[in-house]
């Protein structure tokens, strides 16, 4: 008997004629069978190719369904589907495929020209010949995704069968997936936001994914209520630019019951036009490692909660600890650690950073520094590289940013340790307001006063247009440490 875990093997089987996947910049919509089929196909063309066991097939591309139909032909193979992150450099995308070395690498139109070496073109499609293979086993990797890499070179994240089936059953359980449930995934595949958060958890759940090439406003805001879109995932800011929109007031949002949020913190404001749609935001937390569905907020406390990420999901233990590995107090700032079986297979061809992150006992270390409340609910706090000492005091930048996102001109902050000659160091806070709206220095950090401990407030504010961003979307703290260019 074959080893598992092709999930479109098992739909195709139950609910053939059931669609999975929209394809909407190529008007393709494919049923289960089609899945499956195709995935086979991809299968032979991947094996003709020499493609085996744990060999790795990379795809650089904009999101379509053909990426979803090489992760099922990756599962019949027991290979390792590498998405690649197109926002990239050449250089950068150079190193990783000289790290990684891929069996295949496929290309799509827009891409062919990025990288010198040896590729395929996507739309030349994998030809009408199928074969099954061994299968994977739960314990393989089945995905391959670089960290941002934001301190020196990425590392490289194995996420195995046995994590991904994990994530799925925490997600379905988490957001009471049904197979009627359609996602809009218009957030980019090589992400595990894109790729983990609910559009795999929908696959294995049977339900339906509507993929866009990225993020199209107007589009989006049309296909929700087209294709009765009821799960949305994003980042702050995708939510702020649909929100933004001059057709979001009357567009028909109805279908949607559930919109998970991730990345960087949610302002209120943000919830708060999203509750008048009757849409609860519910701010996430998770990353390429772990999960990604690691916490899950219960509708009826989205607000009361806002600036937590909610409770531990069912099949995730997390803890925070301190410095010597004690468990911290009610509201005291820790290390934040993870274990159970969404926990990642290691990074691939660096033992020592596996080593690094994961002790004796199978806990993953995060890095990361949050809190957990009376109530049960954990807070972001910062990064432990991220936080600094003014006066002696320990401040997490995340707390002051959230702090400083309450401001109604406000869209996005970001604060750093800057050395400073009195308190060693102090905190300079940078600002982007919201669309339409100015913000005076002097102003915000007058409206910070009483808000935060005074060893917390910053000593300096500089707005900018835009806040520099990495390659995975998130703010680049690097960069405004670095000054400019």
């Amino acid at each position: 008997m074959k080893a598992t875990s092709n999930w479109a093997e098992m739909h195709a089987r139950f609910r053939p004629d059931a669609e999975a996947i929209l394809d909407v910049d190529r008007d393709v919509r494919l049923t289960w069978r089609q899945v499956y089929d195709g995935s086979l196909r991809w299968a032979a063309w991947l094996r003709r190719r020499g493609v085996r066991a744990g060999d790795r097939v990379a795809v650089l591309s904009h999101n379509r369904a053909d990426t979803l139909l090489l992760l099922f032909a990756c599962a019949e193979l027991g290979a390792i589907l590498f998405p690649m992150n197109w926002r990239l450099s050449p250089e950068e995308l150079s190193w990783q495929l000289g790290h990684c070395e891929p069996a295949v690498l496929l290309v799509d139109e827009s891409h062919r020209d990025a990288v010198r070496h040896e590729r395929h073109a996507l739309d030349d499609g994998p030809g009408d010949e199928r074969t099954d293979g061994p299968g994977s086993e739960l314990s393989a990797p089945w995905q391959l995704m670089y960290t941002s890499g934001s301190t020196g070179r990425p590392k490289g994240a194995l996420l195995t069968h046995a994590q991904l089936h994990w994530n799925a059953l925490n997600t379905v359980l988490a957001c009471d997936l049904t197979p009627d449930d359609a996602t809009l995934t218009f957030t980019p595949l090589f992400h595990t936001g894109g790729m983990n958060s609910l559009t795999t958890p929908l696959l294995h759940r049977g339900g339906r994914v509507v993929l866009t090439k990225g993020v199209d406003v107007p589009q989006a805001l049309k296909l929700i209520p087209q294709e009765r879109v009821s799960l949305l995932m994003g980042v702050p800011t995708i939510f702020q630019m649909l929100a933004d929109h001059p057709d979001f007031a009357a567009a028909d949002l109805t279908s949607v019951r559930d919109a998970l949020c991730g990345g960087q913190a949610l302002p209120l404001p943000l919830l708060e036009r999203y509750l008048a749609r009757g849409i609860p935001l519910r701010q996430g937390f998770g990353m390429t490692e772990v999960g990604p569905n690691c916490f899950s907020m219960p509708h009826a406390r989205v607000r009361e909660k806002l600036g937590t990420v909610g409770m531990p999901i069912h099949h995730v233990a997390a803890r925070v600890v301190r410095a010597d590995g004690a468990p911290c107090g009610v509201d005291e700032a820790g290390e934040l650690c993870f274990k159970g079986p969404a926990v990642f297979g290691g990074y691939f061809r660096d033992p020592e950073a596996t080593a690094r992150c994961l002790d004796a006992d199978g806990w993953f270390h995060t890095g990361d520094v949050l809190s957990i409340d009376a109530d049960g609910f954990f807070s972001v706090r910062g990064r432990i590289k991220e936080m600094y000492k003014s006066g002696g005091e320990n401040v997490y930048p995340a707390e002051v940013e959230a702090a400083i996102q309450e401001h109604e001109a406000v869209a996005h902050a970001a604060v750093i340790g800057v050395p400073d000659e009195r308190w060693g160091e102090v905190g300079h806070a940078f600002v982007e307001p919201r669309p339409g709206s100015e913000v005076d220095a002097a102003a915000l950090l007058a409206f910070l006063q009483g808000r935060l401990a005074r060893f917390k407030q910053p000593k300096q504010v500089t707005v900018m247009t835009a806040l520099p961003r990495t390659a995975s979307g998130k703010i680049d703290k690097v960069a405004l440490k670095a000054g400019p260019a």
